[in-house]
Order: structure tokens, then sequence, then C-alpha cells
């Protein structure tokens, strides 16, 4: 109604937009990837600036949604583990799960995150969540609408309408990735990849290999997959503020995803005539095929580590390159020296 009545302006609409990604981001990049997984570590800077982030997405604290993000991971689509398990259907694994009756008193302590309790920001987070979410919220969107003079305005869309949004892109990744796309990599749980979903989730999307690989910085493995939060993280190392991107080794992943093919084909070959011998022979391609992978990757490794060598061995030459001719030029001033001093002190004097 607001919207039809008085309408917003660019500054509101830019507004809400930045904080939508700022906060949505601060979920994906902070409490997913960095504090649930670990699949990297960041500056003081940047933890403080996601803590405050997603404290502004009201989704509680970063203890909280760890320890229950954990769970999940560790019991996925187990019904009465899973925190939000979509074996439940969309509406409980999406919102309903937020609803449950004990869910207010489900955490008597945080056993799973012993190592984020060691954490000054997660704590201090913790401890002040409340007044920080207040002040976040409200604090903000109360100063923006000030300096562009429609407070209520600016608290509407970049407050409400903003947050309303972000928790549902959120939730999509509870319900919706568990229920809309392919799994590639695992059938052993019901994530999925949506390049779609990826989208509108900031690179959550491809979750069949995040459920695999989790501890992975990367939810889009591939280069040109739409994952903006992977892109931050990586462009945060150049400058330093964050480092020890985690990666999933490249031969593990074309593994699972060539496992998950010969599975789709060994199920599509048995509807079809002379099966027993398609099977055979797909078999035996994908058998080839692990040999020849696995020579290939070993190939691999010892040429990196051949390089390493070489560049280490390079550097050593260098080093001691620069090393000789810096006493060479040491050696003939000091041979310098010597002389003037022997024809000084030393020399026979002739009469």
């Amino acid at each position: 109604m607001w919207a039809l009545s008085y309408g917003f302006d660019w500054v509101e609409i830019g507004a809400a937009i930045f904080l939508f990604y700022f906060t949505g981001m601060s979920i994906t990049a902070g409490y997913h990837r960095l504090w649930s997984h670990k699949t990297y570590s960041a500056h003081p800077i940047v933890r403080f600036i996601l803590a405050v982030g997603g404290a502004m997405t009201l989704q509680n604290s970063i203890l909280h949604w760890s320890s229950d993000h954990r769970v999940h991971h560790k019991h996925v689509d187990i019904d009465d583990a899973d925190p939000y398990s979509a074996s439940k259907g969309f509406w409980f694994s999406h919102i309903g799960w937020m609803l449950r009756e004990y869910q207010a008193t489900r955490y008597a302590d945080y056993s799973n995150c012993k190592d984020l309790q060691k954490d000054k920001i997660v704590m201090w987070q913790h401890k002040y969540y409340l007044p920080i979410v207040l002040v976040s919220n409200f604090g903000i969107c109360i100063l923006l609408g000030w300096l562009n003079g429609d407070i209520l305005g600016m608290v509407l869309l970049a407050g409400v309408t903003r947050l309303v949004l972000v928790h549902h892109v959120t939730f999509f990744i509870n319900s919706l990735a568990h229920m809309w796309g392919s799994r590639p990599f695992t059938d052993k749980n019901s994530a999925r990849d949506n390049g779609i979903l990826a989208f509108f989730t900031f690179g959550e999307g491809y979750h069949n290999f995040h459920h695999i690989f989790e501890y992975d910085y990367r939810n889009g493995v591939k280069w040109w997959q739409f994952d903006p939060t992977k892109w931050m993280i990586k462009g945060l190392s150049y400058v330093g503020l964050t480092n020890n991107l985690r990666t999933c080794p490249e031969e593990r992943i074309e593994k699972a995803k060539l496992e998950m093919q010969l599975k789709y084909a060994h199920d599509k070959a048995i509807t079809l005539p002379n099966a027993e011998e398609i099977v055979v022979k797909i078999q035996h391609e994908y058998d080839v095929l692990m040999q020849r992978m696995g020579e290939y990757y070993a190939t691999k490794k010892r040429l990196v580590n051949m390089k390493k060598k070489n560049l280490q061995a390079t550097y050593e030459r260098l080093e001691l390159d620069f090393k000789y001719k810096e006493l060479k030029q040491t050696l003939a001033v000091q041979k310098q020296k010597w002389r003037t001093m022997y024809s000084f002190y030393l020399e026979p004097q002739t009469a």
C-alpha cells in the first residue's frame, strides 16, 4: 500500500538492494562458509562486518545458526535429527521447522561448536545479539531515511521488505535446493544443484556439490558458475583479507561425478534390449577411464612437484648467484683496502 500511495525513490531502492546483498552474503560468506564449515580464514575486520551483517538478517546468532547447520549436515534427511529435513515437505523445510515447539529450548549447550566458542567476535555477537540486531536494523535504516528525508519509506523498503526477501532466499536453500534440480555428484541425500536458485541465493544453489564437498569454499566449482560469494571470498584474498581458502582436489570431484554418471547409465541400460551386454561394456569403459584418470592425476602430481622442486632449485641458484656476486664485490673491496694498507705500512721503503 505504501508503494502505491507514496512510492519509493531511487535512494531507497538502491539502499534496499545494497542491504539485500550485504546481509544476504553475510549469511552465505559468513554464517555458512566461514563459521559453519570453516572453508577459509578471514581478517578480524571482515569477520566483524559479516557478524553485524548476519545479525541484520534476524536469523539468530552465528553460534546458534552454525550449530543448527552442522546438525543438518550430520543428519541430512533424517526426520527426527535434521532440523529442517526436506523429507517432511516444502513448508516444513522452508519455514515450518522454526515454529516447532522444542525449537526455543533446543540448545542447552553448543557442544558441536566448541571451535566457535573460542572466537571472540562470535561470542561477542552471541552475547549482544539483540542490541546488535536493533541498532544495525533500525539504526542504519533510520539514519539513511533521515539523510534522504523519508524515514518510514526507508524502514519499510530497506528494512522490512529487504528482511523478508533475505529470509526467503536463505530458506530456499533448506527447501527448494533439496527438491528442485539435479544430483551430479551424489544421490545419498536430497540436495540438488540448480543454477536458477544459485542466481537468487548468492551462489548457494549448487547444493548437491556442497553436501558432498562441504569444506570447499566454493559452491559453484566451475569458474563460470554464478557464485558471487565465492568471487567475494577469492577477491578479498588478493588484498590479504581472507586466506587458507580450502578446495577439494579436482580428482575427487571428477570421480564423484563419474560415479554418478555410471549409476545413471546403468539404471538406463538395464531397461534396454541386450541389457547385460550393454552393462558389461559400460562397466569396462568406466574401469578403463578410472585407470587412465588415476594415471593422469598421478603424472600431474609428479609434474607439479617437479616444477616446485625446479622452482625451488632455480630460486636457490639465483640466491647463491647473488650471494656469490656480493661476496666477489666485497672481496675486491677488501683486497683494495689490503693493498692500500700493505703499501703504506708493510711494503719495503726505498732509500
